[in-house]
């Protein structure tokens, strides 16, 4: 058997996606060598043009698309169909985010691409799902985390209901699309054939408040919101910023008490049990208060940490871009790029032993149209040069000719 030098090398993936829960389940995929290319439009992804952005760069794209090809088509014509349509018979996986319904219109359903080519497996990502109560409605991250209870839960009891900042649920949306995708891969090498999948926003919901809901309906318990927890599960203010801890099982109890030097906690009777702690929470973080008031967040964590207990300083932003972890663990890595020079971009989230993750710089619109056109589908120059003179595709080289 051939080795392969990354884990999905070989394979290759169309990304339609929009936004993010789409393109970073493609992005998961060139992550682990799958070649992945984006198909937008000749003037380029609109997510392209979303801030943050570094040196004329925009973050939101890069984070979503580095390591991707580019192939610049106009997929409202019928030559660029055409072209779609030749990429699918030599293509593993399609993947799109449209609302249910609108890739059909554009030609591209499940059917049609299964009579191209039968191994195909397509990866269907939506607010709703594909069928359902809401399904024709319009979603985005902050919808899934309000419908399946979760904002409910979030933040501290007096306060409106609150969104998590970053999109969660497009985040875990997006590695049950590459979960989903890769066991269907696995399926087709029994089967032989390929099958269609689809994840939804609203269903992600649901699923991140599992346990609160399992207990509502097996018992009609409503999980009250703790803002950020209480007693040895809590946050607590240090001299030069926060602290979380998360002692709350017998354990670590144990520990925390020694860290802290109070055998005498040990020996009280309100601290007895974990619910016991809970119901007298306000003793015991007026003494943890006093306690971390006087500590800095660095020497606090260090000194908790060396005795077991599970702790952390509350980063700001600021703070997590400059902690070994970040760089030591190559969770974000910079990369070339075109228009900034360099791009701190998502790096390598999961550790091979043998066939290691793979992290690219971001392409420019098109940058790969000519190439795929060429090596993958076989289209002689004529060809070629006949679809960039009906704009029905574009690359940066073909637009820096014309220019001159």
């Amino acid at each position: 058997m051939t080795k392969l030098d990354t884990p999905l090398e070989g394979l290759r993936l169309l990304d339609l996606g929009r936004y993010q829960a789409g393109p970073r389940c493609a992005l998961m995929f060139a992550r682990m060598g799958a070649e992945v290319i984006k198909i937008e439009s000749i003037s380029g992804d609109e997510s392209r043009r979303n801030g943050p952005r570094v040196r004329g760069q925009s973050a939101y794209w890069v984070q979503y698309n580095s390591g991707k090809k580019s192939l610049a088509i106009n997929l409202r014509t019928d030559e660029g169909k055409a072209v779609l349509r030749d990429l699918v018979e030599k293509s593993d996986f399609f993947l799109q985010n449209f609302r249910p319904g609108t890739i059909d219109v554009m030609g591209f359903g499940y059917e049609t691409l299964k009579a191209l080519n039968p191994k195909i497996i397509m990866i269907n990502v939506s607010a709703y799902g594909q069928y359902g109560p809401y399904r024709d409605r319009v979603g985005f991250d902050p919808i899934g985390q309000a419908m399946g209870g979760l904002m409910s839960l979030t933040g501290f009891p007096d306060d409106p209901p609150i969104r998590t900042f970053f999109p969660l649920i497009d985040r875990i949306t997006s590695l049950h699309a590459t979960i989903g995708a890769l066991a269907a891969l696995r399926e087709r090498e029994i089967s032989g054939q390929g099958q269609e999948l689809e994840v939804c926003l609203a269903d992600t919901g649901y699923t991140v408040n599992e346990i609160p809901i399992s207990a509502y309906l097996g018992d009609g318990y409503e999980q009250p919101r703790e803002g950020n927890g209480r007693g040895t599960g809590g946050t607590f203010k240090t001299a030069d910023g926060w602290m979380i801890i998360a002692a709350t099982n017998e354990s670590m109890w144990k520990r925390l008490c020694d860290a802290l030097d109070k055998p005498e906690w040990l020996e009280d009777e309100r601290f007895a049990s974990r619910e016991l702690r809970s119901q007298n929470s306000d003793a015991l973080e007026a003494e943890l208060g006093a306690w971390f008031a006087d500590q800095n967040m660095q020497d606090a964590a260090d000194h908790l940490a060396a005795h077991g207990v599970p702790c952390s300083p509350v980063n700001t932003t600021a703070q997590a871009a400059v902690d070994p972890h970040l760089t030591e663990r190559e969770i974000m890595m910079e990369v070339p790029d075109p228009i900034a020079g360099t791009m701190w971009v998502s790096g390598k989230a999961i550790k091979f032993s043998r066939t290691p993750m793979v992290v690219g710089a971001t392409p420019l619109v098109g940058e790969h149209t000519n190439e795929i056109l060429s090596d993958i589908l076989g289209y002689d120059d004529a060809r070629i040069q006949s679809l960039h003179d009906s704009q029905v595709v574009s690359s940066p080289e073909r637009s820096a000719a014309a220019a001159d």
